[in-house]
């Protein structure tokens, strides 16, 4: 078992006054519930944190690295139960091995109509993950914080005129939207953020905004 770090404590501690940007906040009313889990464990490379990539045959958001979760359903203790239980479905991970530091504010996805919280956890005992729902999963990385934060790795990605948001090249998968606004922030607010050239814009890859319209 290891111990929570300083920065990631801190972070959960302000989790609470974290600023939502315009684009994310939640309306008055309407949307679905649904939580993520934002899980990070101390890895062979350091800190990192665990991703998905979905499915390119699914229905939610095909194709795209995120964090594992889905939608709150009745039974689930809140956003808190259905980030555990949509984490277990997807990766095989053993809930017991994860301290809930928190939750983040509600964010809106308008495309999707959904209201996100955003769940930190500490992976105190990790265990072994995997694709573990393959219709919806097509692969399970714990990708190292170093390489979040590694300059060389990020990039300003348009996929709209006049919109573009904050991505990272990592392990093969272009982390982009949600998954990369959210992670952005964490890195910012936690003090791990290194400068890096938001000058740097690249136009999303066609064939990753064609997949992403499916969803």
């Amino acid at each position: 078992m290891t111990e929570v770090p300083h920065w990631l404590d801190q972070l959960a501690a302000n989790a609470a006054t974290t600023l939502v940007p315009p684009g994310l906040r939640p309306p008055a009313r309407g949307g679905r519930k649904a939580a993520v889990l934002a899980l990070f464990g101390d890895g062979p490379y350091g800190p990192d944190v665990l991703l998905i990539q979905r499915s390119a045959r699914g229905r939610r958001h095909p194709g795209q690295p995120a964090f594992p979760g889905g939608g709150v359903d009745p039974d689930d203790d809140g956003p808190i139960g259905a980030a555990l239980r949509e984490a277990e479905e997807e990766t095989g991970l053993d809930p017991r091995g994860v301290t809930v530091l928190g939750t983040m504010p509600e964010l809106y996805l308008s495309h999707s109509d959904n209201r996100v919280t955003p769940v930190l956890g500490w992976w105190h005992d990790p265990s072994a993950v995997h694709a573990a729902s393959p219709d919806e999963v097509d692969s399970v990385e714990r990708v190292p914080v170093a390489e979040l934060t590694d300059p060389g790795n990020r990039v300003m990605l348009r996929w709209r005129a006049g919109m573009a948001g904050p991505a990272f090249r990592v392990r093969g998968m272009l982390v982009w939207g949600f998954t990369a606004a959210v992670l952005d922030g964490m890195l910012r607010d936690s003090g791990l953020e290194l400068p890096w050239d938001r000058d740097r814009v690249e136009e999303i890859p066609v064939e990753v905004l064609n997949l992403a319209a499916r969803g």
